[in-house]
């Protein structure tokens, strides 16, 4: 069925607010040891910097300070503050190294005066090696198969199924039962998703690179609620992410289906954590994920 065109203009708009969000914008007249970048935020329900943003955000200020034939290969952030998502943020980039193959970033995300989120980028001019990589799981249903956010919550009158349903630039369909009202089926330790932009982006491969950071967040700590039987509106909870790495492996694009598999093997002093690998749709891994976030359950 062909799309109508307001229906391709509403998948439309939010994909370019993400192309516009990683666009940051030079801070003419700065005099420091840092490159500066400004950046803006997507309004968020509940006025909170998304994560995935931000740390998305900082390897793209890393990336503009680096030859374009050095990709980023991995990151390691630490998310430090909570972020106002109605001011604009200042990204703060230090040049630690650049050697012969390897170069070395530091970036720091700042609100009012203080880091929200502190993270060291490394980029590799490409080169040849060994190859091996875990094989993409098998039986993994169709993304064409699989309900969207939209077609699970849009029924909902409520700010934040709103915002997910039809606000976030990317398509995350959930291979089993989402976690997002309830918990069906085994409390397992595991979960997965498809996702992908909502609309096309630029033959950009660092676009594509830091728009793959931002979805990276979004499910993440979904092993870990799993596992206990928490969906997302559990009254009381407290969710926040602490750190956050990731390895890009293989070049791939974040407009074409994407399968995120997720796995928890810990949970303990109310912090959990979770690993995720990236496959594309041709089985390849493309990108490796670990985080650990702070999970607060009220008592009885």
């Amino acid at each position: 069925m062909t799309e109508t065109t307001n229906e391709a203009t509403q998948k439309q708009e939010p994909t370019q607010a993400l192309i516009d969000l990683l666009s940051l914008s030079d801070a003419d007249g700065a005099h420091t040891d840092e490159d500066i970048f400004v950046g803006v935020s997507l309004p968020q329900p509940r006025q909170r910097v998304y994560g995935g943003q931000v740390l998305a955000q900082s390897v793209a200020a890393a990336i503009r300070t680096v030859d374009p034939d050095r990709p980023v290969h991995s990151m390691h952030g630490y998310f430090l503050r909570p972020g106002d998502a109605n001011q604009p943020i200042t990204f703060g980039v230090q040049r630690l190294r650049d050697g012969r193959s390897f170069s070395a970033r530091r970036a720091h995300a700042y609100q009012n005066g203080v880091p929200i989120l502190s993270m060291i980028a490394s980029f590799q001019v490409p080169d040849e090696g060994l190859d091996h990589q875990d094989p993409v799981p098998e039986d993994v249903p169709d993304p064409e198969s699989i309900a969207s956010t939209a077609e699970l919550l849009g029924s909902f009158d409520h700010p934040v199924a709103r915002h997910w349903a039809y606000e976030r630039p990317f398509d995350v369909r959930h291979i089993d039962s989402s976690i997002y009202i309830e918990v069906d089926g085994e409390r397992t330790a595991h979960n997965a998703v498809w996702m992908k932009t909502l609309g096309p982006l630029p033959d950009d491969a660092n676009l594509h690179r830091a728009a793959l950071a931002y979805a990276s967040d979004y499910t993440l700590l979904e092993p870990v609620l799993r596992r206990h039987g928490l969906s997302w509106v559990t009254g009381g909870m407290s969710v926040a992410s602490l750190d956050h790495a990731m390895w890009w492996h293989r070049a791939t694009r974040a407009d074409e289906w994407l399968l995120y598999v997720q796995d928890s093997p810990s949970a303990s002093g109310s912090r959990g954590l979770s690993f995720g690998r990236i496959f594309n749709r041709s089985g390849e891994l493309v990108a490796s994920v670990a985080q650990e976030g702070m999970i607060r359950v009220p008592t009885e």
